[in-house]
C-alpha cells in the first residue's frame, strides 16, 4: 500500500478534491461521510462551511462540532475523507458515533479505510476524545472489519426508525 496522510481541506486540494466528488458522485453510492455529499463547484464557500463546523460557528441547532480531514495517496490524489464529531448528542451516540469515514470507489480493497480511521482516531485523541464510538450498518462487513481492526469493542447495537441495523463499537484513545 502507497503512503497516506490525513490533509486538512484546503485550496490546494481543490482540483484532487473535485476528482474524488465527481468519481463517488458518478458511481451513485450514498455518500459517506455526510460531509461529501456537499457540493463542493463554489470551493470557497465549502471550505467556509467546513471551517465553521469545526469551529462551531452557525451550527444547526443539535449539531455538535466537526472536523473534516481528506487522505491524499503519494500521487496527491484524494482518495477518502473523515469527518470527527468533537462530541456526541442522541442521534450521534446512537447511530452517528464520532468518526464517519469513507474511500473513494476506485481505491477500496487495499486496506486504506483502516489506515484512515488510524490517523483519525490519533485526531480523535488530540481533541480530547478519550473513547470514540464508531458505528456501521450491520451488512457493511468491510467496515466493521475496519473498525474492530482498529480496536473496536462491540457495544449494544442500535435500530434505526426504518429497521436499518447500526453495529455501535467503543475504541479507547
Amino acid at each position: 500500500m502507497q503512503l497516506v496522510r490525513l490533509v486538512k481541506p484546503a485550496r490546494t486540494w481543490k482540483e484532487a478534491y473535485l476528482s474524488f466528488y465527481e468519481e463517488w458522485k458518478k458511481s451513485q453510492e450514498p455518500m459517506v461521510p455526510w460531509v461529501i455529499s456537499i457540493e463542493p463547484y463554489d470551493f470557497e464557500e465549502m471550505l467556509t462551511f467546513l471551517s465553521n463546523q469545526e469551529n462551531g460557528v452557525d451550527l444547526p441547532e443539535g449539531w455538535v462540532k466537526s472536523s473534516t480531514y481528506w487522505l491524499v495517496n503519494a500521487n496527491e490524489q484524494v482518495i477518502g475523507a473523515v469527518n470527527i464529531r468533537h462530541d456526541l448528542n442522541e442521534h450521534l451516540f446512537n447511530a452517528g458515533g464520532h468518526i464517519g469515514y469513507g474511500i473513494r470507489p476506485s481505491a477500496r480493497g487495499n486496506r486504506y479505510a483502516a489506515t484512515m480511521l488510524a490517523l483519525a482516531l490519533e485526531q480523535a485523541k488530540e481533541l480530547g476524545i478519550i473513547k470514540a464510538l464508531v458505528v456501521c450498518d450491520s451488512d457493511n462487513i468491510a467496515s466493521k472489519r475496519t473498525i474492530l481492526r482498529n480496536g473496536g469493542t462491540p457495544d449494544k447495537d442500535y435500530v434505526e426508525e426504518d429497521g436499518n441495523l447500526v453495529n455501535r463499537f467503543w475504541i479507547e484513545l
